[in-house]
């Protein structure tokens, strides 16, 4: 599964990075997230309870970050297993843009799932994934307006959802799993995904 999209956000490219790599962020924003912690360097170990259908399993897995040029782009490797209900790996790309109203996160995701959860069908795991990804990106732009609150940044971060909510919709522009969060168990997660 090949997925890709982007969000406006209404802080700087310094702050969303910040926010991305910040491990009790992502884990408030990820839904079903339990566990969101540093392992090594650059390594998180990752837990969380997915429901697709009638298929509900807790994932166990993790997630790498590499080719890291902050505050521009990073790239994830993930993997989580979810026992009989099976499994999901993957990899992401994160990039980060100055925009006039914030800046703009670009995802694309590469990911693989097997065991029962392949076995329900692309069109209800592409359900699910645009689900997860949408609660994750509202869930962020909340963590977002709490974290940067000050002079203008509400107004800021309602402009720039509007601008997303109008801008017509194109392939290059659906909106899809974090990133890697959305999520780590099934490849979106995750912001995760979900940045």
């Amino acid at each position: 599964m090949d997925m890709q999209g982007n969000r406006l956000l209404a802080v700087s490219q310094q702050q969303a990075w910040d926010s991305l790599n910040d491990p009790e962020i992502l884990k408030m924003c990820i839904p079903g997230c339990e566990k969101f912690e540093l392992v090594t360097e650059n390594e998180y170990a990752v837990t969380v309870a997915v429901k697709i259908g009638p298929v509900s399993a807790k994932f166990n897995g993790k997630v790498k970050l590499a080719d890291i040029q902050a505050p521009v782009s990073y790239a994830l490797q993930f993997e989580a297993q979810g026992g009989v209900a099976g499994f999901g790996q993957g990899e992401s790309k994160v990039e980060l843009t100055p925009h006039q109203s914030g800046c703009e996160l670009k995802y694309t995701v590469h990911s693989k799932v097997g065991g029962k959860i392949a076995q329900l069908g692309q069109r209800l795991i592409d359900g699910v994934a645009k689900s997860l990804a949408e609660d994750f990106f509202k869930r962020f732009e909340e963590a977002l307006r709490a974290k940067f609150a000050g002079a203008g940044a509400e107004d800021a971060v309602e402009q720039a959802s509007a601008i997303q909510t109008t801008a017509p919709s194109a392939p290059k522009t659906r909106r899809l799993v974090w990133i890697a969060v959305a999520v780590v168990a099934v490849a979106l997660l995750t912001w995760y995904v979900r940045r």
